[in-house]
């Protein structure tokens, strides 16, 4: 399971439909509307 970094909401990574690379690694989405949003401005969404 990954966190959404955009909604917070856990997403199993080998069902999830909406996935993005950042920097070299997958990040998983639990809705097309995190996956945009987050698109828009990754460095927003995660958290170092």
């Amino acid at each position: 399971m990954q966190k959404d970094p955009v909604c917070g909401m856990m997403v199993d990574e080998k069902k999830s439909r909406f996935t993005s690379m950042y920097e070299g690694k997958s990040v998983y989405f639990c809705s097309n509307m995190c996956k945009t949003n987050f698109d828009k401005d990754p460095r927003r969404h995660i958290h170092k």
